[in-house]
């Protein structure tokens, strides 16, 4: 899987001060590095929704379908997926679970193989992508873009990248978790993989 940060608000934590300190009308206190403590602050006492105004945009490549379903059930994102409508997946890459054992992986690729060419005999017989892809795994690679506001990656991360999280989606969120803490480190210090994961 390849994560790329495609696009940050600028100086996020600056937007994020000036929305919570409009908030308590509290501008005075305003500083070269008053941000991170006020951020930080507003994030133990719960008041979140000032860092909606700050956004992220991930490129996520070489995931499964079954990570992007996942991913794509948290609601308050924008999206842009891949399409098997009108891409082909003749020929699709797909994701090997982990906990495969090595002595059933030639028979998995084979069963790739095997959907690969069942894709193309329903395509040969008359039916379009859109409904030859009915025959097609969640194992199948998928790439999305994803934009969402800090607090929606909050909440994404912290559900994502939790022990319980199926491990490709877990992946995904520790890796958007460092990104992020380089990027906006305020905004997701008290976030620790560690704790997560």
């Amino acid at each position: 899987m390849e994560v790329d940060l495609l696009a940050i608000s600028p100086e996020a934590e600056k937007i994020i001060e000036q929305a919570g300190r409009t908030c308590y009308m509290s501008f005075e206190k305003i500083g070269a590095s008053s941000a991170s403590e006020f951020i930080q602050r507003l994030i133990k006492m719960g008041h979140d929704s000032p860092l909606e105004h700050a956004s992220a945009t991930f490129r996520i490549r070489g995931c499964s379908r079954a990570m992007t379903h996942q991913l794509v059930r948290h609601r308050l994102m924008s999206i842009s997926q891949q399409s098997q409508r009108y891409v082909s997946e003749e020929q699709f890459d797909y994701v090997v679970p982990e906990k495969i054992a090595k002595e059933d992986l030639e028979d998995y690729h084979n069963d790739m193989k095997t959907i690969q060419a069942m894709y193309v005999k329903w395509q040969e017989r008359g039916l379009k992508r859109e409904d030859a892809r009915f025959v097609l795994p969640n194992a199948c690679c998928s790439e999305i873009v994803v934009t969402a506001n800090f607090r929606e990656w909050r909440h994404i991360i912290k559900l994502r990248a939790s022990k319980k999280a199926q491990w490709e989606i877990r992946n995904f969120a520790n890796i958007a978790l460092k990104i992020l803490k380089e990027k906006a480190p305020a905004c997701f210090a008290d976030m620790n993989q560690e704790e997560l994961y």
